[in-house]
């Protein structure tokens, strides 16, 4: 009987031991978005449509690390050299001709259905509280369904249900929520890029679409020429945005 007790709590222990960490997973699924990395810099693409009406597509240099990021507008030609500023959640905007940048909040619209905080690197770890809610398939891939809580009102959103793939480690759908629980926007993930970070090979999200939770309404979000290197701290003084 001591034998097959033991036995009992020789596996317990071991299924509690596997069981998934909701911080861990997080964490995880950050870094193929550009969370945890000493500096990412990347080329943004945005293709917006509001029904049949679709809108100037935008052309974006991106430079983040964990807390901070710039975004410079490249294209088109009359919003060249416009800048959104990001420094621990909070945002400034910064156009040729202003005399100063501007404050503004990362849940502000960018483009269509991207707000300003979906263009900075993803750092859910330090700005939510985490917890597993469920298992769940998407298109046909088991995932851990977590939900997000804000920690501080910066944030783009106040509540968060996110698939990560139980094998792949990534986030493969997200669900974006109001305080009051108003569903406001689905985003799908794909991760066609790669990046190399300590001598590993990690897939990066090359990919992220986002619908309007009511309306007949999307905006591509394509990533590409990735570079995992060092920023300059001076890139994201608030005193050099001009």
């Amino acid at each position: 009987m001591k034998k097959y007790i033991s036995l009992l709590t020789a596996i317990w222990c071991g299924v509690a031991f596997a069981a998934p960490d909701a911080t861990t997973l997080l964490k995880h699924a950050d870094q193929a978005r550009g969370g945890g990395l000493p500096g990412i810099v990347w080329d943004l693409h945005l293709k917006s449509r509001d029904g049949e009406n679709v809108a100037e597509e935008q052309h974006l240099k991106v430079s983040a690390n964990d807390d901070s990021s710039v975004a410079e507008v490249l294209e088109p030609a009359r919003s060249k050299g416009t800048k959104l500023l990001q420094v621990d959640r909070n945002m400034w905007l910064f156009k040729p001709g202003l005399s100063k940048p501007i404050p503004i909040s990362p849940r502000q619209r960018l483009s269509g259905q991207a707000s300003n905080g979906d263009i900075a690197a993803t750092n859910y770890v330090s700005d939510y509280d985490a917890k597993i809610d469920s298992t769940e398939t998407v298109e046909g891939e088991p995932c851990n369904v977590l939900i997000l809580s804000a920690k501080h009102k910066r944030t783009t959103y106040d509540r968060i249900r996110y698939w990560i793939s139980v094998e792949r480690g990534v986030a493969v759908k997200a669900e974006y929520f109001s305080l009051s629980g108003k569903p406001l926007k689905i985003a799908h993930f794909e991760y066609n890029n790669m990046i190399s970070y300590e001598g590993k090979h990690l897939p990066f999200v090359s990919k992220m679409t986002i619908h309007d939770a009511l309306v007949d309404a999307e905006t591509i979000m394509d990533f590409g020429t990735i570079k995992v290197k060092k920023i300059p701290t001076s890139e994201f003084d608030l005193g050099q945005l001009q």
